[in-house]
């Protein structure tokens, strides 16, 4: 379906904008379930194959640890029974993995807090873990060879994970894990948002971050990056917004149309996102369809300007907003920072040192932003109003997706081996 005219795509802005004025409902909330809940948040120790949970705000402490891979040999059976699976497995060990599996991309909490639903790149499946026993409850095979990125709706019923190698994302009931529904997007979707009310699933597709070829003249050979923007009740498209186009008509035209991680105001007017490649982040009106900032943050003399050495075609990756809409945080992944940027002027703060931060997320609180330090196996909060670091926690394995969570508020493991 082709991108729509002004008119629909103003209908689709206005929307969005009157969904924000409701308030919104969290992933992890359940009406009618038991009060006794804690808000945690949920830390994806990729390389470990465990998630740790840690306190939300405050000092960060951690609550607790669980084995995201419990079935490792079943899964490891099946994989080297299949040629092919077994190629994509260690392909991703090769490429993504930078020499090592990737056991968790994603996770959320279900609504009553009872699991952990976890998207296992290596694996190709989504799983639904019991937090109390470990053990797993449901789990549901992506299509092609690789799970990456989820979001859940507003309502927390479903979790929508993108399929990277079949160019599709699954919608899936939260509870069961049979699917609801699915739908087609460019190359290798990645991020995923729902609009605040539910009615909009968003998904950004990045194209190949794996070969060698991140020249700007060879961009052309990166594939289909768009966003791609659906019903989240039928999975029809609403409508794609190819972002090369808006970049042009910015001039802009040198740089990278793969849009990274995101992040919309509160009234959903105004998106916010990173590009492969770049050093800075774009801002992007909904109502009038066009660029409208262009923020460059520094770059550290340390990083190499060798793009082949960024880790999957990233520079920064990790944006996340204050709830107030005032301020953003941005994960400077290769140049080893991450800051506070001041929405209205886009001026950035002080550049904390971290190393490899991978994901910004926003402290249960609010006050904080979270960043994850892949390099240090650490999380690590920033404070919104200065700009400094406030705390840092020790965590697993190459921490990478950061995500609020509710749990039981007696909820202290089970503990991984």
């Amino acid at each position: 379906m082709p991108a729509l005219g002004p008119g629909r795509l103003t209908a689709v802005a206005a929307a969005l904008a009157l969904a924000a004025t409701a308030p919104a409902t969290t992933a992890s909330a359940a009406p009618g379930s038991p009060a006794a809940l804690r808000e945690v948040l949920f830390v994806g120790n990729n390389w470990d194959g465990t998630a740790d949970v840690i306190e939300s705000s405050g000092n960060f402490a951690r609550v607790g640890r669980i084995n995201v891979i419990p079935d490792k040999d079943q899964r490891m059976a099946e994989i080297k029974a299949n040629p092919v699976k077994w190629i994509y497995f260690m392909g991703i060990r090769d490429s993504v993995g930078e020499g090592h599996d990737q056991f968790v991309d994603d996770m959320y909490a279900t609504p009553d807090g009872s699991a952990m639903v976890v998207s296992r790149p290596s694996f190709a499946d989504v799983v639904s873990l019991d937090l109390a026993s470990g053990a797993v409850k449901w789990r549901f095979p992506v299509s092609g060879y690789r799970a990456d990125h989820m979001a859940v709706s507003p309502d927390g019923t479903r979790v929508a994970v993108s399929a990277s190698t079949s160019n599709t994302v699954h919608v899936l009931d939260i509870e069961t894990g049979k699917q609801v529904g699915s739908f087609a997007t460019g190359d290798k979707p990645h991020e995923n948002v729902f609009s605040r009310d539910g009615r909009y699933l968003w998904n950004m597709s990045i194209g190949e971050v794996n070969n060698a070829l991140d020249a700007p003249w060879l961009d052309w050979t990166k594939g289909d990056r768009r966003i791609t923007v659906v019903d989240a009740a039928t999975f029809r498209q609403v409508k794609v917004i190819d972002m090369r186009e808006r970049l042009d008509a910015a001039g802009l035209k040198d740089y990278s149309d793969a849009v990274r991680p995101a992040a919309f105001s509160p009234d959903e007017s105004k998106l916010y996102f990173q590009v492969s490649f770049f050093n800075g982040f774009f801002e992007y009106d909904v109502t009038t369809d066009r660029i409208t900032r262009t923020k460059t943050l520094p770059k550290n003399p340390a990083t190499s300007e060798d793009r082949t050495t960024w880790v999957n075609d990233s520079r920064h990756h990790g944006i996340t907003m204050k709830p107030d809409g005032t301020k953003l945080c941005v994960a400077g992944t290769m140049d080893d920072y991450a800051t506070v940027v001041d929405r209205a002027t886009l001026q950035e703060g002080p550049l904390v040192p971290v190393s490899k931060p991978y994901w910004a997320t926003v402290s249960g609180d609010g006050k904080s932003c979270v960043v994850s330090e892949s390099g240090a196996d650490r999380v690590t909060a920033i404070d919104f109003a200065t700009g400094e670091k406030t705390a840092s926690v020790q965590v697993g394995d190459h921490p990478q997706r950061v995500r609020l969570a509710r749990v039981p508020a007696n909820w202290s493991g089970p503990s991984a081996s």
